[in-house]
């Protein structure tokens, strides 16, 4: 056999995700519709219909197209099979629990919520996340093929289990987002830190919308707790154990101009929730919009925190911009801070507000889970399609 040649089951494979693709992008198609979308001849593309619908991916929705009188014959109407298996989005944050259930269409079929105590423990976090998970799963039809969880915490890459870090303010102790979700999903569970799923939807939306060559950039996110994602070549950097962007601990200017870490800044200001090292957003925004000489104060605190932290930060990645996001971080009086800043670093960045201001976390991670559950639906497809 000419090695050059594909094979029988590779083109049909390639066939079938082809189709596959189409009908997740328009919902029903006839088999002519999909010849012309996916550019096959039809009868390469009926047979591919016929494959799918044995398989139980695709079935005949009962409709038929307009024909007779000039146009054309009457087509069947193909569609997804409803069962087909969803899957799910979920966020750990101190707001709450968000749990979503995301058909293969990219519709969010349910949305299930929980509130959580602040700070809160694995425990209690976990009998939310539960509670959440059950409504959504109930209310999705097929299996749950992938799930998705972004934490607002420190993630261990190697296990996806969020870990305890000193300070760090929601959960306390140790939490396995696999093992609690494994009875409502068939799949892998996919774990990583809130602000990491940020910058990936901060990523996406440039790549449709604004700059598709940002491709180098640090996401800080500045709001009830403190991150960094580092994206370079256009992929979040994790590290070694998954820490990577960690900056509340990094050293920077105190409100004395004395050397402290950064999340202690905000217990000199006094902004801090009650019982945590949590921000209380309210006061701090307070304390900035103040037009006396506190105020002023406050403001000249945050811009040599922020500033020492932002020299760490470009001296060690190199990004091409900064992108701030987070309750705080995005308001123009913070911005502005931040920008004169940057523009006093020895290596002077460019700084800028997030495009994505509204759950951008849970965004990353529904587009992330859309995208897996997608590819687990061609997969299917082109695994009976080698065996057979």
């Amino acid at each position: 056999m000419d090695p050059a040649k594909p094979s029988p089951e590779l083109l049909r494979g390639l066939t079938d995700e082809h189709v596959l693709s189409a009908l997740m992008r328009r919902r029903r198609m006839t088999r002519a519709e999909l010849a012309a979308e996916t550019g096959l001849s039809k009868p390469t593309a009926g047979e591919s219909v016929r494959r799918l619908v044995e398989l139980g991916l695709v079935v005949d929705t009962g409709e038929r197209s307009a024909g007779g009188r000039g146009r054309g014959r009457v087509g069947s109407y193909y569609a997804l099979a409803a069962d087909i298996g969803a899957a799910l989005a979920i966020s750990i944050a101190p707001e709450g629990i968000v749990v979503e259930g995301v058909d293969a269409y990219g519709e969010t079929q349910v949305r299930a919520e929980e509130m959580v105590d602040r700070p809160a423990g694995p425990e209690t976090v976990a009998t939310a996340v539960v509670a959440a998970a059950e409504r959504a799963r109930a209310r999705v039809e097929g299996p749950v093929r992938i799930a998705v969880v972004s934490a607002a915490g420190p993630v261990d890459r190697s296990t996806g289990r969020l870990v305890h870090v000193a300070d760090e303010p929601f959960l306390i102790g140790a939490l396995d987002p696999a093992e609690i979700l494994a009875p409502y999903v068939s799949g892998p569970v996919v774990v990583d830190n809130d602000v990491n799923w940020a910058a990936r939807a901060e990523l996406d939306h440039h790549r449709r919308h604004g700059d598709p060559l940002l491709r180098d950039f640090a996401y800080v996110f500045l709001g009830e707790g403190l991150g960094c994602a580092i994206v370079s070549d256009g992929q979040v950097r994790k590290g070694h154990t998954g820490m990577a962007g960690e900056i509340s601990h990094v050293v920077t200017t105190g409100r004395d101009g004395r050397a402290t870490q950064l999340i202690d800044v905000f217990e000199q200001l006094d902004v801090r929730q009650p019982g945590s090292t949590a921000i209380d957003v309210d006061r701090l925004m307070a304390a900035i919009a103040d037009d006396a000489d506190d105020g002023s104060a406050v403001r000249r605190t945050l811009g040599q925190a922020l500033g020492g932290t932002l020299a760490a930060v470009a001296a060690l990645a190199d990004p091409e911009t900064v992108i701030v996001g987070g309750s705080w971080g995005t308001h123009p009086v913070v911005l502005e801070t931040i920008v004169a800043a940057a523009g006093e670093l020895p290596r002077p960045v460019a700084v800028r507000a997030a495009h994505l201001t509204a759950e951008p976390s849970l965004t990353g991670a529904r587009a992330e889970a859309l995208s897996r559950l997608r590819r687990t639906i061609v997969d299917a497809a082109t695994t009976s399609s080698r065996d057979g």
